[in-house]
């Protein structure tokens, strides 16, 4: 049994200190123009200091018009340099592995957050996006690999390409969605050539020891579950990726595909060949015993997401109890308070269902 809390070595950055990993979480937090906030600054920097192996930011969109909700941390304009400078100084400080994951939301862009027609790779009729020129997807693919160097110059150790959840990387690589004629359209490699010509640009653009993940969606989203498990093989073994992050919803459940039952989505992507890159996943993994069952089935790390909301150290309260299960739901607002969450954080997580308890009547 390999242990949680035993270090973990990337190809690329430092090592991590433990195998958990701080789930990219949607906060809303930040201010309209993509510049980090204080609550947000003190959202992350507290799971840092919670002993979180890696520390991810949210998605950070790399364009305007990538924006996929209020309050998104930015990476697009040097003017969020400031502000991802104080916050990868004071991440680092903790000894933590720090990422930016880099986002652009394509057809799932508000129209009222980006003032025009949400892009995707080709006219989507459900969220009334139009269809990105040639010239827009390099201008894309490139704000991408701008972002990654900002990353960097901030003091950031790495960037996570978010290419799950239906987002622009994964509506490219989407049969259903993407409908192009081009060369990033029709066939697998064409439409895998986005994520490719992003990650290879992040390597030619970067430092040789700045880290990079790719996160990646096996179902849902227009996802074929036997193309994803060749892209993650490919990726694994292809030497520029340092880790992959499966966001499986549920690790221990098996695929909707009949074609692939009578295993789990973990240990259908666990027994692929990974060569020196690592494997993580996310989906449902809340208490010490997730965590060690999840590692022993072959993960390299976990990816927390909701337990993390829940305690700013759980590496460390697993650590001091392997059987810890996190506070139960609904939780009290002073809780969530006291874990960091600010104002906007906190009304967002009101509209998860069941998260927040009702504050007591008084009579």
């Amino acid at each position: 049994m390999t242990s949680l809390h035993s270090p973990l070595t990337l190809p690329r950055g430092p090592a991590l200190k433990n195998r958990f990993m701080l789930a990219p979480l949607t906060n809303l937090q930040s201010h309209a123009d993509g510049v980090l906030s204080d609550d947000e600054f003190r959202w992350l920097t507290l799971r840092a200091k919670g002993g979180f192996g890696l520390t991810m930011t949210c998605a950070a969109h790399v364009q305007a018009k990538g924006q996929g909700f209020p309050g998104q941390l930015g990476i697009f304009d040097d003017k969020h340099l400031p502000g991802l400078s104080r916050l990868a100084a004071a991440m680092n400080a903790e000894g933590t592995h720090s990422v930016v994951q880099l986002h652009h939301a394509g057809m799932r862009s508000p129209r009222e957050l980006i003032g025009e027609a949400p892009h995707c790779p080709s006219i989507n009729d459900e969220f009334s996006a139009r269809a990105l020129s040639l010239d827009e997807v390099r201008d894309s693919r490139d704000a991408f690999i701008a972002a990654a160097q900002r990353a960097e110059a901030a003091g950031f150790h790495g960037v996570e390409l978010h290419g799950a959840h239906g987002y622009l990387i994964c509506q490219f690589l989407s049969a259903e969605v993407n409908l192009r004629t081009d060369e990033y359209g029709g066939s697998f490699e064409n439409r895998r050539r986005f994520l490719d010509e992003i990650l290879n640009g992040v390597r030619a653009a970067c430092g040789k020891d700045f880290s990079v993940g790719v996160r990646l969606s096996p179902e849902r989203f227009g996802m074929d579950i036997g193309e994803i498990l060749r892209l993650a093989g490919d990726l694994m073994q292809g030497g520029k990726v340092d880790y992959l992050d499966m966001s499986l919803w549920d690790v221990f459940k098996e695929p909707e595909d009949t074609a692939f039952k009578g295993k789990s989505l973990l240990q259908w992507f666990s027994a692929l060949p990974r060569g020196t890159c690592r494997l993580g996943a996310a989906g449902k993994i809340t208490t010490g015993a997730h965590c060690q069952r999840a590692m022993d089935e072959g993960l390299d790390f976990v990816v927390i997401g909701r337990a993390a909301i829940l305690h700013h150290d759980l590496p460390k309260k697993v650590e001091a109890d392997p059987a810890f299960v996190p506070i139960a739901l609904p939780v009290p607002e002073d809780h969530l308070k006291a874990e960091g969450l600010g104002t906007a954080f906190l009304t967002y997580m009101k509209t998860w269902k069941g998260f927040v308890a009702e504050p007591a009547q008084t009579t």
